[in-house]
């Protein structure tokens, strides 16, 4: 080194400036509760060895004015029906959320809880998932679930408030959304929903931190985002993230806005660690023992890993009590409310007394006259005596209501209008839609059904797989089931997508065979309150098969429609439009002398819950014959290693239905001689 020449002093990132300027600021009360967050962020991350701290530093002020200053909740009942909803959308930082709920009182995330963040059984899991404490309002992680999900909840709010007046029901619905989740396809889907419905009771806090996991979000993203909500009809604002009165004045305009709102929350992810912060390196891993104990130091945090000072502390409780009188003062009112019953049966999720009466009315009707309809018909007229029995039965469809058939007369639409309505045009929005219908389940007091093509709901498999895992009671109508919708061709045919639904955990898949197992396909799924169903449903029109409307016997998922007439030489094994061509492939086959049975699988997941014994007498010991209009994948199960599957090998074509039939070879006569084959 020459010797008048001095080392260069680093350059600075501008955002590691920005971060020098706001440690600067004046530290006030509320700036040392936000640090709490950072320091459990931190702790919890480092102690678990992996995570996403920077998130929750980042948003640690936005979220202490949220939830000090504006979050309707009491920490003393965490699931108080008239408390505001909070989602925090951005799951992956998840210790934003435990850190409130441990420091704000919340019994059940003490300081074990966190210090076994991410652990097997911790209820402080890697993202939020429902059931671990009651103050996780919805499983978030898959971007653009959450924000989507809390538009159903902003929906259940006014269309509950409608239906019981303010004075039962009169909350917000509050998001933490970040980077991803706005990019994220479904989030334009649900904001535009929410635009369109004037959901002005929602606001979602955008963690306007420009980073993701590859880097500053300028690689991929150039929109002007609060322009695209403005243009969805939201209300829009910019604010510093880290300016606690700013985040105060722009929440508080929230509250007044008659539009959704969206606040663009420009923050540091990472925030307060010295050589991380604002990069995509404080995003998705601890920060080291060295960089987090700067971090620390930067904050003037002097405690040891988990301790939180005591005035601090009181701070965050008092906070978490805030909403105590308010929930006080409406429960009084829940007291004396004319319709406190019906209120508590509804958010409760049980069913009114006898309102099955109308729908077995509605199937000793059927037996009796043996309508030949298609099942996505026999569906309609099951709602048409459900919905009227059932006031918390919320309808839709995205654009396809006169294919779908999931309206009934005289039921009006909900609207900005009239939110009162109980039946949603969701347009063609299918992914927001179901999120949407997730959160209306989780929002409690609905159940929401709607509607669309079997096809479409690979736009849809995210949110449902979530309705799954959160075991929550939402219905899906997905009609023209197979290639049985004829001339639309293969793009609209779907092969592969009962197998895809049926591998779903804890989804139920329904595919009935005629008007009455339709009627007690809806029953299960209304009666259902541990998690989704999926009913998968004819354009084409299916004779009536079942001649008893007594026992639900798709309860049981599978049992035996006709029974051979001697011994077993095969069991035809069908569902949905293809129990028809068993049943005539049976009258052909014990015309030759040839006994086979016809067994009837509308719902695998029900049938699986049987015992062995029930399903070797369903089954049977002779050559098992599956009949279906889509692949093989997953057959084996009910066919054995010797049985013979007869159906589709790849995708359909365009034709009427009945030639697609004949040219795939699914036919009476082609179940017929593949069982001569093997048992002559």
């Amino acid at each position: 080194m020459e010797p008048d020449k001095q080392p260069s002093t680093p350059e600075r990132s501008p955002a590691l400036l920005a971060q020098e300027a706001i440690l600067a600021r004046p530290v006030t009360p509320e700036r040392r509760m936000a640090d709490a967050i950072r320091a459990l962020a931190i702790d919890g991350v480092e102690a678990a060895k992996s995570g996403h701290p920077g998130m929750p530093m980042g948003m640690a002020d936005a979220a202490t004015v949220l939830f000090t200053r504006f979050l309707k909740h009491d920490a003393a009942d965490p699931r108080w029906p008239d408390r505001d909803r909070f989602v925090l959308s951005a799951g992956h930082g998840s210790m934003l959320i435990y850190a409130w709920l441990h420091l704000s009182g919340h019994a059940g995330m003490g300081v074990e809880e966190l210090r076994r963040f991410r652990q097997l059984h911790s209820p402080a899991a890697g993202h939020p998932e429902v059931g671990e404490h009651p103050g996780i309002e919805t499983t978030t992680g898959p971007l653009g679930q959450g924000i989507s999900t809390a538009v159903g909840m902003a929906m259940a709010e006014r269309h509950l408030a409608a239906r019981f007046g303010k004075s039962l029901v009169d909350h917000r619905t509050w998001v933490i959304a970040s980077d991803g989740d706005l990019q994220e396809g479904i989030s334009h889907e649900a904001a535009s929903l929410a635009g369109h419905f004037g959901l002005g009771k929602l606001t979602v806090l955008w963690d306007d931190n420009h980073i993701s996991i590859d880097g500053d979000t300028a690689i991929s993203v150039s929109e002007d985002t609060l322009a695209r909500f403005r243009a969805y009809g939201w209300a829009v604002r910019r604010v510093d993230g880290h300016d606690h009165e700013a985040i105060a004045a722009a929440l508080n305009a929230a509250t007044k806005s008659r539009k959704p709102t969206l606040i663009a929350c420009r923050t540091i992810i990472g925030f307060s660690a010295p050589k991380k912060a604002g990069t995509a390196g404080s995003h998705g891993a601890p920060l080291g023992p060295e960089e987090a104990a700067a971090a620390k130091a930067a904050l003037g945090w002097e405690a040891g890993p988990f301790e939180v000072p005591d005035d601090i502390r009181e701070s965050w409780e008092a906070a978490g009590k805030r909403g105590g009188g308010t929930r006080r003062s409406w429960l009084k009112r829940l007291a004396k409310h004319p319709q406190r019953a019906e209120f508590e049966r509804a958010m409760a999720g049980k069913l009114p007394e006898r309102w099955d009466a109308a729908i077995a009315e509605w199937k000793a009707k059927a037996v009796a006259e043996k309508p030949k309809i298609a099942t996505r018909i026999a569906s309609q007229k099951a709602l048409e005596a459900l919905v009227p029995a059932v006031p918390e039965l919320i309808g839709g469809s995205a654009d396809l209501t006169g294919s779908n058939n999931t309206n009934v007369k005289g039921v009006p639409a909900l609207s900005a209008e009239n939110f009162g309505g109980r039946f949603v045009h969701w347009g063609i929005r299918e992914h927001g839609m179901a999120a949407a219908m997730n959160g209306m389940a989780l929002h409690g007091g609905i159940i929401p059904y709607s509607g669309t093509f079997l096809v479409f709901s690979d736009y849809m498999r995210p949110s449902i797989r979530l309705a799954a895992l959160m075991r929550q009671r939402v219905v899906h109508v997905l009609t023209h089931d197979s290639i049985g919708l004829g001339e639309d061709g293969p793009t609209h045919q779907p092969v592969e997508h009962l197998a895809a639904l049926r591998v779903i955990p804890n989804l139920h898949v329904f595919r009935p065979a005629d008007v009455i197992e339709t009627a007690e396909a809806w029953e299960l799924a209304v009666k259902r309150a541990d998690g989704p169903s999926v009913l998968a449903l004819s354009r084409q029109n299916l004779p009536a098969v079942r001649t008893d409307a007594g026992e639900n016997r798709t309860a049981r998922g599978g049992y035996v429609l006709s029974e051979a007439s001697g011994e077993r030489r095969a069991t035809l094994i069908a569902t949905g439009s293809e129990v028809e061509i068993a049943l005539a492939a049976q009258a052909a086959l014990e015309e030759a002398g040839i006994p086979v049975a016809v067994v009837s699988l509308p719902c695998w997941e029900l049938f699986a819950l049987q015992d062995p014994t029930y399903h070797d007498a369903v089954l049977g010991s002779a050559l098992r014959v599956g009949i279906e209009a889509a692949l093989e994948f997953g057959w084996s199960r009910w066919l054995g290693p010797d049985g013979i599957f007869i159906g589709m090998q790849g995708f359909g074509a365009s034709a009427p239905a009945s030639d697609l039939y004949k040219h795939f070879g699914i036919t009476a006569d082609a179940v017929v001689a593949a069982v001569k084959r093997r048992v002559n």
